[in-house]
Formats: C-alpha cells, sequence, structure tokens
C-alpha cells in the first residue's frame, strides 16, 4: 500500500459517509479471510451491539463502527464510556479479531487542519465523567483490516483499562452512514 494511499483511507475516518467512500475506494488493503463474531439480519441482533456493557464503575453504551469498503486498509470504532465511579480509570489499549492492530487515537484541528495522533499513554477517564469515542474525536483505529466490516454484523473489541480490566464489547457493525446506533436497532 502506498503512504499516499494510506492517508487517504484515514483520512477517509473523519469525513461524511460519500467522501470517505470516494476517499477509501483508492485504497488498497489484504484480502484475508475472517469470519466476524457476527448475527446477520434483524434489528434485534443490531440493538445488543449497542447495547450496555458495565465493568466495575464504567458503563460502555452505543459500541458501533462503520462498514467499509472492500479493500479498505482501516476502520474506526466508537462508543461512549461513562465512569460513575469516584476513581479515575484509563483505557490502556483495544484488540479486535478484525484487524492487525487495534489503538486509541484522537482527531482534533490545528489550526485549519484536522490531526490524528495515537494515544500512547491511553484515554483518560475520569471518576463521575463520561467519555465519547465517536467519529472527528477519540476513536479506535483498526488498521490493517482483515476482511471487510459489513453492516448488520458484530464484531468482539476488548478493551483493557487500568483499574476495570479487560472488557469484551459488541461492536455494531452499520452503515457507511451512521452517526450510532440506536438502542432499538436502527442507525442514525
Amino acid at each position: 500500500m502506498t503512504f499516499t494511499r494510506s492517508l487517504l483511507a484515514v483520512a477517509a475516518l473523519s469525513l461524511p459517509a460519500p467522501a470517505a467512500i470516494a476517499c477509501a475506494a483508492h485504497a488498497e488493503a489484504s484480502h484475508a479471510a475472517i469470519t466476524l463474531a457476527a448475527s446477520h439480519g434483524d434489528d434485534h441482533e443490531m440493538a445488543r451491539g449497542a447495547s450496555a456493557v458495565e465493568a466495575g464503575a464504567l458503563t460502555i453504551t452505543g459500541a458501533f463502527s462503520r462498514a467499509t469498503l472492500p479493500n479498505a486498509p482501516v476502520g474506526g470504532g466508537y462508543m461512549t464510556i461513562s465512569n460513575s465511579g469516584d476513581t479515575d480509570d484509563r483505557l490502556l489499549s483495544v484488540s479486535s479479531t478484525v484487524s492487525g492492530r487495534a489503538e486509541l487515537h484522537e482527531m482534533q484541528m490545528e489550526g485549519d487542519v484536522m490531526r490524528m495522533r495515537a494515544l500512547d499513554d491511553g484515554l483518560p477517564i475520569p471518576a463521575g465523567e463520561t467519555v465519547e469515542l465517536r467519529p472527528g474525536g477519540y476513536h479506535i483505529m483498526f488498521t490493517d483490516l482483515l476482511a471487510p466490516l459489513v453492516a448488520g454484523e458484530i464484531a468482539q473489541v476488548t478493551l483493557t483499562f487500568e483499574q476495570a480490566g479487560e472488557v469484551s464489547v459488541p461492536l455494531a457493525i452499520a452503515d457507511t452512514d451512521a452517526t450510532g446506533v440506536m438502542e432499538h436497532g436502527g442507525t442514525h
């Protein structure tokens, strides 16, 4: 994969769906096949991907990813993490069977330029606060996708927290233009 195509694929994560599709269509990736821990079909299965997962004082909700085009080398993961406890926690790392690597990233504007950087020290989850992983902000970056992410499937992601430990979270794969997964199973 060329450096330019890699940058195009990364930029696609922060663009509106039609622009992201056009950008990602030019990216190259591995053609390896995998089986997602997935369920095709009804809205109730998609709702399970968006259901709450609790680990100690943490509650993780709305976990989703956008479907990717064939040959797209990257994808993003998004969710909301609430800490109802009295102790700060930190999301240290993430792993998944859908990609060769998974990292925590942040996108932010620096002047007129959107910059993305890895969060090498993890993502703080302060006591009594909620942190959103969303398009254009904090997110999980799946690199070296092993197969396209397909709308309607569920991928398992393992989050490792400093205090709460390892937590398995179902990640609903939504349409390419999704901004989230609603609790009743649709996308918005």
